[in-house]
This record gives C-alpha cells, sequence and structure tokens, in this order.
C-alpha cells in the first residue's frame, strides 16, 4: 500500500475506533452496537478495491480485538473484516466514482448482516454462544438498522478522503511549484525568457550580416 493510504486508513481506523468505544458503546442502545469501524472499512475498500480493502479491514478488526473492552479471542473481529473488506473491495465503480446512493446502500445492509453472521459463525467454533442468549435475529435487524442510518454521513466522507489521497493533489501542486520556481529562476533577471533570448541573438546575428554586407558593396562601388 501506498505511504498516503497508510496515513489515511490508520487516522481513520483509530478516530472510527476511539468513537465506538467511548460514545457509541455506551448509548445502550437495543440490540447491536453501531458498527462506526465497519463502515470505515467499507468506505475505503470501495475506493482502495479488494485487495486494500482486506488489508484495511485486517488492521482495523485487529485493533478492535486488542483494545480494551474486547471480550474475544484476538483474531476473530480481524477475520470478520478482513473478509467483508474483500467482498467490498470487488465492487468497487470502475470509474471511481458512485453513480448513486444505492449501491453503497446495499453494500452496507449487506456487510453489517454479513459481519453479524459471520462473528457469530466463528464464535460458535471457538465455544461462544453470546449471540444465541441475545437473539440473532434481532441482532442481524439492529445492525442492519443502525448502520445504515449511520451510513450516509460516514460512507461518503470515508470515500472522499480516500480519492483525494489517491489523486495525491500535494504532489502536483509541488510539481507545479517548482516548474514555476525553475522557469522563473531561468529567466530571472533579465526579463527575457529562454526562447526570447534565442530570437534576439538571431535578430542580432541577422543585423550583424546585412551592415557587414552593406559596408562590402559600398567598397566596391567606390
Amino acid at each position: 500500500m501506498r505511504v498516503n493510504r497508510i496515513l489515511l486508513s490508520s487516522s481513520l481506523i483509530v478516530v472510527a475506533l476511539v468513537i465506538q468505544v467511548s460514545v457509541l458503546a455506551r448509548l445502550h442502545l437495543p440490540g447491536a452496537v453501531p458498527d462506526l469501524l465497519l463502515l470505515v472499512v467499507l468506505g475505503l475498500a470501495l475506493v482502495y478495491g479488494h485487495v486494500g480493502g482486506a488489508l484495511v479491514g485486517f488492521a482495523a478488526g485487529l485493533l478492535a480485538d486488542l483494545a480494551p473492552p474486547a471480550d474475544h479471542a484476538a483474531g476473530r473481529y480481524a477475520l470478520v473484516l478482513c473478509v467483508i473488506g474483500y467482498l467490498a473491495g470487488l465492487v468497487k465503480p470502475e470509474s471511481g466514482q458512485v453513480k448513486t446512493a444505492a449501491g453503497p446502500m446495499l453494500v452496507v445492509v449487506a456487510a453489517a448482516v454479513g459481519s453479524t453472521l459471520l462473528y457469530a459463525g466463528v464464535g460458535a467454533l471457538v465455544g461462544d454462544t453470546a449471540a444465541r442468549h441475545v437473539g440473532l435475529s434481532g441482532l442481524l435487524f439492529t445492525a442492519a438498522l443502525y448502520d445504515l442510518l449511520l451510513a450516509p454521513f460516514v460512507v461518503p466522507g470515508v470515500m472522499a478522503l480516500a480519492r483525494r489521497a489517491e489523486n495525491d493533489p500535494l504532489a502536483d501542486t509541488n510539481s507545479t511549484r517548482s516548474g514555476d520556481i525553475s522557469s522563473g529562476w531561468l529567466s530571472g533577471g533579465t526579463g527575457l525568457s529562454i526562447g526570447g533570448r534565442r530570437n534576439g541573438l538571431r535578430v542580432r546575428a541577422a543585423r550583424a550580416r546585412s551592415a557587414r554586407a552593406g559596408r562590402i558593396k559600398g567598397v566596391k562601388r567606390l
């Protein structure tokens, strides 16, 4: 991954995790907790593609597994977000621009349902049956509802930041400035550009040749 991708992804993941743990998890909403981290992974995957989405999802999930107050085995949520990021990256728009909001919203609903099912399935393999006591159907409905309500405020902004980092306007600005500085430095102190200086030298040479020819003709006439 590029440096700008790593910096942007790391910053967004840390901010999303802090907000989710310190704010969203303490709302005590019925059913599931709004998954801000999942929405950030989806927004980045829709710009970076399946490989970038898988890497971002794994890093975000692993950080969530290690951050307190995590009460599950490390690597469980990393596996879930890695799979979700990979699948979301497969539906990345070819042009990089989303024409309608229907596509990303469907991706959000599918990701919310798929991540809940996958998390519960992995938990069942390791002996965690908490989803059965809470009610899997209620978790699926509330997870999809909360993420769908939160998605319009998160996913478009994350995608816009990711596309801006991909275009790297800072590098273009620096190259433009360096070109302007170099051209200004070459023409500085003379007021003439290189092309104008060459044309001036040519005109002077032509005038010198014509003056010499005039003098030679005058001598011959004498």
